[in-house]
């Protein structure tokens, strides 16, 4: 699967962690990848998120910079 070459697994992030994170690296540098449903996404998103849900993702590999850490939600 195309996904394992693209993430490399990493120990989960607490809320506080994540914002510490985003907080210290400039928006650009990094992706949010929202992977849940259209209708979730728009209930409630993190500013800057990119949605991608979890179904079409190994589809939609290409719009993703493995250059990037990518943190998925």
């Amino acid at each position: 699967m195309r996904l394992k070459n693209l993430f490399t697994p990493v120990k989960n992030m607490s809320t506080g962690q994540l914002q510490s994170f985003m907080d210290s690296n400039k928006e650009g540098n990094f992706t949010l990848l929202d992977v849940r449903q259209p209708q979730e996404y728009e209930a409630a998103r993190i500013p800057g998120s990119k949605l991608v849900p979890l179904p079409s993702l190994d589809d939609r590999l290409e719009e993703l910079d493995p250059e990037k850490p990518i943190i998925a939600y």
